[in-house]
């Protein structure tokens, strides 16, 4: 995905202030930002990385007056967090993503498989599971017995989700993630014990 500043402004309905021929490709923090990249500012007390930011393209609020000379593209929006949480989800709706189940994937009796799924190497799918369509889990990652995962789910490398689990749709989980492990929380005594 490679976008122009004045593509961008366009779908964020934003004004832009430099170079409307400046691509992106990825996004970046502020402070760590580099050619190719976008960044955004929505946090006052980072405004002095707009001046130092190697990335081409930032994202600032509408009312923001640089100080000094700024060499990336500034593209103004009302929220620039908005405005850049809508980015990532045009990216992530735009990716392709694996599908199919792995050879080395184990895959238990009676599980309910919905379309357009990836199941990675390595992965264990325990007995009567059901996952909904355009799912994604990584490798090495376990789904006990009963466990029932939502349609555009993304699982990422593993993590472990415990029996009779119920994860809804749209559900991101992060590598290494345990999920229904023991616990309902802390219960205190009157002795200051838990």
């Amino acid at each position: 995905m490679r976008y122009a500043a004045e593509e961008i402004a366009k779908i964020l309905n934003g004004t832009i202030e430099g170079d409307p021929t400046a691509k992106v490709s990825s996004f970046s923090k502020i402070e760590e930002g580099k050619p190719g990249t976008l960044s955004f500012l929505a946090n006052p007390k980072y405004t002095q990385y707009i001046y130092s930011s190697g990335a081409s393209v930032i994202l600032i609020p509408e009312g923001l007056i640089p100080e000094e000379p700024v060499k990336a593209t500034l593209i103004r929006v009302k929220d620039p967090y908005i405005a850049f949480a809508q980015l990532l989800e045009l990216y992530t709706n735009t990716r392709t993503h694996p599908t199919g189940i792995a050879t080395t994937a184990s895959i238990g009796r009676q599980v309910t498989l919905g379309t357009n799924l990836y199941i990675g190497e390595h992965t264990v799918i325990g007995n009567y599971t059901q996952i909904g369509d355009n799912t994604q889990i990584f490798p090495n990652s376990t789904l006990g017995e009963s466990v029932t995962i939502g349609r555009n789910c993304l699982i990422y490398s593993g993590v472990h989700i415990y029996p009779h689990t119920l994860i809804g749709d749209s559900v991101t989980i992060h590598s290494g993630a345990v999920i229904g492990a023991d616990g309902f929380g802390f219960a205190p005594q009157e002795a200051e014990e838990f």
